[in-house]
């Protein structure tokens, strides 16, 4: 199993990025693969068992997926399960922790594809080493979302 995780400390309290990193829909403001999505079965936002459709792209490529919350603890915690069909393909979770007047956040990502998956996918997705790319994405989001939260802490 592939697993990355790389942090940022943010110039903002911990339920000001919550509130970013759990806004699904936005997040497409801030990743350079994932565009967003929408909330289904008449959920409006983030709450433990609540699902959400992303969309991704990498170059001409598209693809969907479904999402389930599995933690939402304003302030400390959101975390997902990603799933194609019936099969659980990764875990992102974002760890929240604040220090002074500062933010830690923590984005992880676990790959639970089965091998032949991981395999069929590179020609889905356009990505051979998932592991190396979902790093360099995170830390471009992780850059993206520290400027939004840091101009959210200033004007509030």
């Amino acid at each position: 199993m592939s697993e990355v995780e790389v942090s940022t400390t943010v110039k903002a309290d911990p339920v000001t990025v919550w509130r970013l990193v759990s806004d699904l829909p936005r997040m497409g403001e801030w990743s350079p693969e994932n565009t967003g999505g929408r909330w289904l079965d008449g959920a409006t936002g983030p709450a433990k068992g609540a699902r959400f459709r992303g969309t991704n792209k990498h170059g001409l490529l598209r693809w969907s997926t479904t999402v389930t919350v599995t933690a939402a603890d304003e302030g400390r915690e959101f975390a997902f399960e990603v799933s194609s069909g019936p099969l659980s393909v990764a875990t992102w979770r974002y760890t929240l922790e604040a220090t002074g007047d500062t933010t830690t956040v923590t984005e992880s990502w676990s790959d639970r594809r089965p091998r032949w998956m991981k395999i069929g996918s590179i020609p889905v997705m356009g990505v051979a080493d998932r592991a190396g790319h979902n790093r360099r994405n995170m830390e471009a989001t992780l850059a993206a979302l520290k400027t939004t939260a840091e101009q959210t802490a200033k004007s509030a």
